[in-house]
Protein backbone atom coordinates (compact mmCIF):
# COMPACT_ATOMS: atom_id res chain seq x y z
CA UNK A 1 0.00 0.00 0.00
CA UNK A 2 1.21 3.69 -0.98
CA UNK A 3 1.48 6.29 1.49
CA UNK A 4 -0.52 9.74 1.33
CA UNK A 5 1.44 12.89 0.48
CA UNK A 6 0.40 16.07 2.41
CA UNK A 7 1.86 19.39 1.75
CA UNK A 8 1.49 22.39 3.92
CA UNK A 9 1.36 25.98 1.90
CA UNK A 10 1.40 30.01 2.73
CA UNK A 11 3.60 32.99 2.73
CA UNK A 12 6.24 34.31 4.70
CA UNK A 13 4.95 34.07 8.81
CA UNK A 14 1.78 32.04 7.73
CA UNK A 15 2.54 28.99 10.60
CA UNK A 16 3.36 26.23 8.62
CA UNK A 17 5.45 24.84 11.22
CA UNK A 18 2.99 25.24 13.97
CA UNK A 19 0.70 23.38 11.33
CA UNK A 20 3.29 20.60 10.47
CA UNK A 21 3.60 19.84 14.58
CA UNK A 22 -0.65 19.42 14.72
CA UNK A 23 -0.70 17.19 11.66
CA UNK A 24 2.11 15.01 13.35
CA UNK A 25 0.09 14.81 16.51
CA UNK A 26 -3.26 14.17 14.85
CA UNK A 27 -1.17 11.25 12.14
CA UNK A 28 0.89 9.76 14.89
CA UNK A 29 -2.18 9.31 17.25
CA UNK A 30 -4.09 7.36 14.44
CA UNK A 31 -0.56 5.21 14.54
CA UNK A 32 0.69 6.36 10.99
CA UNK A 33 4.34 6.12 9.95
CA UNK A 34 4.81 9.67 8.53
CA UNK A 35 8.54 11.21 7.45
CA UNK A 36 8.96 15.28 7.56
CA UNK A 37 10.44 17.03 4.58
CA UNK A 38 10.31 20.64 3.14
CA UNK A 39 11.19 22.23 -0.33
CA UNK A 40 13.55 23.62 -1.65
CA UNK A 41 15.51 20.88 0.54
CA UNK A 42 14.78 17.67 1.42
CA UNK A 43 17.97 15.93 0.60
CA UNK A 44 21.44 16.91 0.25
CA UNK A 45 21.59 18.38 -3.32
CA UNK A 46 18.45 19.94 -2.24
CA UNK A 47 19.40 21.75 0.54
CA UNK A 48 22.35 23.16 -1.51
CA UNK A 49 20.64 24.40 -4.14
CA UNK A 50 18.15 25.97 -1.00
CA UNK A 51 20.74 27.83 0.10
CA UNK A 52 21.84 29.37 -3.40
CA UNK A 53 17.41 30.04 -3.42
CA UNK A 54 17.44 31.81 -0.33
CA UNK A 55 20.39 33.59 0.18
CA UNK A 56 21.83 36.88 -1.10
CA UNK A 57 24.75 36.17 -3.13
CA UNK A 58 22.60 35.37 -6.28
CA UNK A 59 20.12 38.23 -5.66
CA UNK A 60 19.70 39.23 -9.08
CA UNK A 61 19.65 35.85 -10.44
CA UNK A 62 17.00 35.46 -13.33
CA UNK A 63 13.30 34.48 -12.82
CA UNK A 64 13.70 30.85 -15.10
CA UNK A 65 16.91 30.11 -13.05
CA UNK A 66 15.07 30.00 -10.26
CA UNK A 67 12.32 28.32 -11.60
CA UNK A 68 14.88 25.76 -12.58
CA UNK A 69 16.85 25.65 -9.62
CA UNK A 70 13.02 24.34 -7.86
CA UNK A 71 12.70 21.85 -10.41
CA UNK A 72 16.27 20.84 -10.06
CA UNK A 73 15.83 20.04 -6.63
CA UNK A 74 12.13 18.91 -6.61
CA UNK A 75 13.07 16.40 -9.18
CA UNK A 76 16.13 15.00 -6.36
CA UNK A 77 13.77 15.48 -3.39
CA UNK A 78 11.18 13.35 -5.34
CA UNK A 79 13.26 10.39 -6.67
CA UNK A 80 15.42 10.25 -3.35
CA UNK A 81 12.84 10.67 -0.94
CA UNK A 82 9.40 11.39 -1.36
CA UNK A 83 8.92 8.53 -4.01
CA UNK A 84 10.58 5.62 -2.14
CA UNK A 85 8.75 6.75 1.23
CA UNK A 86 5.53 6.41 -0.24
CA UNK A 87 6.31 3.10 -1.75
CA UNK A 88 7.21 1.72 1.43
CA UNK A 89 3.39 2.98 2.92
CA UNK A 90 5.12 5.58 4.62
CA UNK A 91 3.24 8.84 5.05
CA UNK A 92 4.93 12.33 3.61
CA UNK A 93 3.96 15.53 4.83
CA UNK A 94 6.39 18.32 3.30
CA UNK A 95 6.40 22.18 3.90
CA UNK A 96 5.45 23.27 0.72
CA UNK A 97 5.94 22.03 -2.68
CA UNK A 98 4.66 23.07 -6.06
CA UNK A 99 1.89 24.74 -5.01
CA UNK A 100 4.47 27.29 -3.40
CA UNK A 101 6.30 26.94 -7.24
CA UNK A 102 2.88 28.27 -9.02
CA UNK A 103 2.53 30.96 -6.09
CA UNK A 104 6.11 32.14 -5.78
CA UNK A 105 7.44 32.05 -9.50
CA UNK A 106 4.41 31.59 -11.24
CA UNK A 107 1.75 34.63 -9.45
CA UNK A 108 4.75 36.55 -7.94
CA UNK A 109 7.26 36.49 -11.05
CA UNK A 110 4.35 36.67 -13.76
CA UNK A 111 6.17 33.01 -15.36
CA UNK A 112 3.37 31.69 -17.65
CA UNK A 113 1.95 28.61 -15.25
CA UNK A 114 1.65 26.80 -18.54
CA UNK A 115 5.53 26.88 -18.41
CA UNK A 116 5.18 25.58 -14.39
CA UNK A 117 2.47 23.10 -15.72
CA UNK A 118 5.02 21.55 -18.69
CA UNK A 119 7.92 21.18 -15.55
CA UNK A 120 5.41 19.74 -13.37
CA UNK A 121 4.32 16.81 -15.78
CA UNK A 122 7.76 16.39 -16.54
CA UNK A 123 9.49 16.12 -12.70
CA UNK A 124 6.37 14.55 -11.04
CA UNK A 125 4.68 12.71 -13.77
CA UNK A 126 1.69 12.02 -11.78
CA UNK A 127 2.28 12.38 -8.42
CA UNK A 128 0.55 14.73 -6.89
CA UNK A 129 -0.47 15.82 -2.79
CA UNK A 130 -3.34 13.64 -1.63
CA UNK A 131 -3.88 16.81 0.77
CA UNK A 132 -2.53 20.69 1.39
CA UNK A 133 -3.21 22.45 3.95
CA UNK A 134 -2.63 26.56 2.89
CA UNK A 135 -2.51 28.59 5.70
CA UNK A 136 -3.88 31.98 4.64
CA UNK A 137 -3.32 35.30 6.47
CA UNK A 138 -3.03 39.06 5.61
CA UNK A 139 0.23 40.12 4.11
CA UNK A 140 1.27 42.56 6.51
CA UNK A 141 0.76 39.99 9.40
CA UNK A 142 2.82 37.17 7.80
CA UNK A 143 5.52 39.67 7.11
CA UNK A 144 5.23 41.23 10.76
CA UNK A 145 5.74 37.82 12.74
CA UNK A 146 8.71 36.71 9.74
CA UNK A 147 10.34 40.01 10.75
CA UNK A 148 10.25 38.29 14.22
CA UNK A 149 12.12 35.45 14.13
CA UNK A 150 15.34 35.71 11.76
CA UNK A 151 16.58 38.33 9.38
CA UNK A 152 14.91 38.20 5.80
CA UNK A 153 16.06 35.88 3.01
CA UNK A 154 15.96 36.69 -0.54
CA UNK A 155 12.17 35.99 -0.64
CA UNK A 156 11.44 37.65 2.62
CA UNK A 157 13.23 40.75 0.66
CA UNK A 158 10.55 41.36 -2.18
CA UNK A 159 8.21 44.00 -1.66
CA UNK A 160 4.85 43.36 -0.32
CA UNK A 161 3.17 43.46 -3.32
CA UNK A 162 4.96 40.49 -4.74
CA UNK A 163 3.75 38.51 -1.41
CA UNK A 164 -0.15 39.90 -2.19
CA UNK A 165 0.01 38.41 -5.56
CA UNK A 166 1.38 35.24 -4.25
CA UNK A 167 -1.09 34.89 -1.62
CA UNK A 168 -3.56 35.68 -4.18
CA UNK A 169 -2.35 32.64 -6.59
CA UNK A 170 -2.57 30.50 -3.62
CA UNK A 171 -6.15 31.47 -3.03
CA UNK A 172 -6.87 31.01 -6.64
CA UNK A 173 -5.43 27.18 -6.90
CA UNK A 174 -7.46 26.52 -4.03
CA UNK A 175 -10.91 27.76 -5.17
CA UNK A 176 -9.82 25.68 -8.57
CA UNK A 177 -9.08 22.89 -6.32
CA UNK A 178 -11.44 22.57 -3.08
CA UNK A 179 -11.12 18.98 -2.86
CA UNK A 180 -7.55 18.76 -1.73
CA UNK A 181 -6.44 22.60 -1.10
CA UNK A 182 -8.23 23.51 2.73
CA UNK A 183 -7.69 27.00 3.52
CA UNK A 184 -7.27 27.75 7.10
CA UNK A 185 -7.53 30.95 8.68
CA UNK A 186 -4.30 31.70 10.03
CA UNK A 187 -4.64 35.18 11.13
CA UNK A 188 -6.46 33.86 14.38
CA UNK A 189 -5.14 33.34 17.78
CA UNK A 190 -3.16 30.17 18.02
CA UNK A 191 -5.70 27.51 19.64
CA UNK A 192 -8.28 28.59 16.91
CA UNK A 193 -5.70 28.17 13.75
CA UNK A 194 -4.70 24.54 15.68
CA UNK A 195 -8.53 23.56 15.68
CA UNK A 196 -9.18 24.32 12.33
CA UNK A 197 -5.60 22.32 11.12
CA UNK A 198 -6.69 19.27 13.57
CA UNK A 199 -10.71 19.11 11.71
CA UNK A 200 -8.89 19.26 8.36
CA UNK A 201 -6.48 16.71 9.10
CA UNK A 202 -8.96 13.91 11.10
CA UNK A 203 -11.60 14.19 8.29
CA UNK A 204 -8.62 13.42 5.72
CA UNK A 205 -7.35 10.65 7.86
CA UNK A 206 -10.78 9.40 8.57
CA UNK A 207 -12.46 9.93 5.29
Amino acid sequence: MTGKFITVEGIEGAGKTTCMQVVTEVIEHQGINAIHTREPGGTDLGEDLRSLLLGHKHTGMSDDAELLMMFAARAEHIAQKIQPALDDGKWVLCDRFTDATYAYQGYGRGIPLEKIAGLENWVQGELRPDLTLLMDLPVEVGMERAGKRSAPDRFESEAWDFFERIRQGYLSIAAEQPSRVKVIDASQDLPDVQAQVRVAIEDFVNA
